[in-house]
């Protein structure tokens, strides 16, 4: 097994992950164009575990050049248990800080209770109260 940066030839076998993962709500900026415009945005920042080709775990990773953002931060069923999702989000803050990123945000899906207890097991990862988040989408 390896982590190594996602290109956009990983996109059909990571966009099947997620599909078949619960917890993952997949939008129209899940689509190729947009995923490989956003490895371009953030060069080497989004992760990949694969094990003898096949993606096994994954996280996207970007920032604004003052906060970090992870999104889709998953381990497929049969290899959970092996510490794949911590190995990649220390991975993703280690990268963010040789850019200068030392804060980071993510995005949980309330409805997602293994992501929520995730996080919230997490040390320095705190739930936030003091803000809501608002999303619009232009078309």
């Amino acid at each position: 097994m390896q982590i190594r940066a996602i290109t956009p030839d990983d996109h059909a076998a990571l966009f099947a992950l997620w599909q078949r993962t619960p917890g993952i709500q997949l939008r129209a900026e899940d689509e190729y164009a947009p995923f490989c415009r956003y490895l371009a945005r953030n060069p080497g920042l989004s992760l990949l575990v694969e094990d003898e080709g096949a993606a096994v775990a994954c996280l996207l990773v970007g920032h604004d050049g003052r906060r970090g953002y992870l999104q889709h931060l998953l381990v497929d069923e049969s290899w959970r248990g092996r510490s794949l999702a911590r190995a990649l989000l220390d991975e993703a803050l280690a990268r963010l800080a040789d850019l200068g990123v030392h804060k980071s945000h993510v995005f949980v899906l309330r409805d997602a209770p293994e992501a929520l207890a995730f996080w919230l097991a997490q040390a320095g990862w705190g739930e936030r109260e003091d803000i809501a988040v608002f999303s619009t989408r232009s078309e």
